[in-house]
């Protein structure tokens, strides 16, 4: 009977799981097909394109990838590698959706607009200049407002499930089995977790939900979207928001045993990649562990490797390309953080690092 039982909760809890990542599916690839329609071809008017290097697009390994990410994701629910996630257990808002669904509409249309007269700099201006660096003062995804406005924050989570059609928290909750191997066993109070361009707090809300007395610090350093986080976030009790740079954060030496950047590296130039890649094992305690989340590279799908290639020319993207040809082992190894384990889901790589 017990295992009758047993057997019939598993089954309903995949149930509940399958038609919640069915739902989001269906929702975010219908709002990505929308938004294509509108954004137009990816070059612009009297652009001729350009060669494609890496071959054509493998389709089937496309759909592949996608389902063996869902596939992954419902096995570490079963195993209790984490919770079931959140969208699975709370029903979501009517109206909030209907609001997101007309603002992501609206705003695509300025978008394709900035794209097609390639206006990517928007918010170059001087009352930006003191407090931002350069590279930070440009409208990535050429999405209006870039990082500095509260609509731009609370748009951002619908813009980026939109483009991976549903599976963008899923691929970041591929980054949680590694959190709980950096623990090792150890109490989570005990732990002092950075999340660094924390944006709108989205991945750490699911980290927070798995340990919820990690002390966790959430930095980013557009006040709009450190406040996103904080409404994300109000329910946990031990986080601190810190509005920095990745690069100078201020904080202190030695200070973090986890440390996390996701879909950061690859909107860094070259330069600030290596600043942000000592300051990360500066804030590192000796043994402690630094989790990239961010893109693919060139050759870890190799049939998918159009995709790479054309997202920089669809969006404003100036250091994807560089991020995607870079040696991450090289780039972290100089810093004296060690690779130590690695892997893809779906269009996201998590790789691990230990501080020496």
């Amino acid at each position: 009977m017990t295992s009758f039982t047993g057997r019939a909760a598993l089954g309903a809890k995949r149930a509940v799981y399958s038609a919640s990542q069915i739902a989001r599916i269906a929702w975010y690839s219908a709002h990505y097909f929308a938004g294509r329609r509108r954004m137009g071809p990816i070059t612009r008017p009297g652009e001729t394109p350009a060669a494609d290097e890496s071959g054509p697009l493998d389709r089937a390994r496309l759909r592949e990838v996608f389902r063996d990410l869902f596939r992954a994701d419902w096995r570490n629910i079963k195993t209790g590698e984490y919770r079931m996630p959140l969208e699975a257990r709370r029903p979501p808002s009517i109206p909030k959706l209907a609001r997101l669904s007309r603002d992501y509409l609206i705003d695509t249309d300025k978008v394709a607009r900035r794209k097609y007269a390639n206006a990517h700099s928007e918010i170059l201006r001087d009352e930006f200049k003191q407090d931002y660096p350069r590279y930070y003062l440009q409208n990535f995804h050429f999405q209006t407002d870039g990082w500095l406005s509260a609509e731009s924050a609370e748009r951002y989570d619908m813009q980026v499930e939109t483009l991976f059609t549903g599976a963008g928290a899923a691929m970041r909750r591929q980054a949680l089995p590694f959190i709980r191997r950096a623990m090792a066993g150890r109490d989570p109070s005990t732990i002092d977790l950075l999340d660094l361009a924390c944006g709108s707090g989205g991945f750490l809300e699911q980290v927070l939900d798995n340990w919820p007395g990690v002390r966790a610090t959430a930095l980013d350093l557009s006040p709009a979207y450190l406040g996103k986080a904080q409404t994300a976030l109000s329910r946990f009790r031990n986080v601190r928001f810190v509005k920095a740079k990745a690069e100078a954060t201020g904080l202190d030496d030695a200070s973090f045993d986890i440390l996390t950047a996701v879909y950061l590296f690859h909107e860094l130039p070259p330069k600030i990649r290596d600043e942000a890649a000592y300051e990360i094992a500066r804030l590192l305690k000796p043994g402690g562990v630094f989790i990239l989340v961010d893109t693919i590279q060139y050759g870890d799908e190799p049939g998918l490797d159009m995709l790479l290639e054309n997202f920089p020319r669809g969006f404003h993207e100036p250091y994807y390309d560089s991020y995607c040809r870079l040696d991450l082992a090289a780039q972290f190894d100089k810093a004296g953080l060690e690779k130590r384990e690695e892997t893809c889901a779906f269009l996201t790589k998590i790789t691990a690092f230990e501080k020496r």
